[in-house]
């Protein structure tokens, strides 16, 4: 093995240790989110509760805990297959016969496209949550046509 060809290789895992890492911060930052969606759920639903009195109706699937708990889930698996694909790569550089692979990212990208569009009605419900809570505590205010 000459000199060059030994540079080269370290360059490769080099740059396979980087791209793990950056796998490796997408997944902390799915977790976070998960677990940030989740807790603002519950802040949402005591704040209702606080002010109406009334327990918020949430739909048993769609709901935006089920929704953070799904991104923590997914973040976790997303740490086994970065570990996975780090280590294909590894020894693909070993044996001279690396070959990208893109489905990884394609999985990853369908996934996080279909978490997003479950998020868009979690939304629009928070919105419609928030206009009863208004409409609630504000106080008539007679018209000219109350008399």
């Amino acid at each position: 093995m000459t000199k060059n060809s030994q540079i080269d290789r370290q360059r490769e895992h080099q740059a396979n240790e980087r791209t793990f890492l950056a796998w490796l911060r997408t997944s902390i930052a799915l977790i976070g989110f998960g677990f940030a969606i989740a807790r603002f759920s519950l802040f949402l639903h005591q704040l209702h509760f606080t002010l109406t009195q009334q327990e918020p109706q949430v739909h048993p699937i769609f709901n935006s805990e089920n929704l953070g708990v799904s991104l923590v889930i997914f973040g976790i698996l997303v740490i086994a297959l970065a570990a996975w694909h780090y280590n294909q790569v590894f020894w693909q550089i070993e044996h001279g016969n690396y070959r990208p692979n893109r489905r990884m990212v394609l999985i990853i990208t369908t996934i996080m496209m279909i978490f997003g569009t479950l998020s868009i009605p979690l939304v629009l419900w928070a919105n419609k949550l928030n206009s009863p809570i208004n409409n609630s505590t504000q106080r008539r205010h007679p018209s000219s046509n109350d008399f």
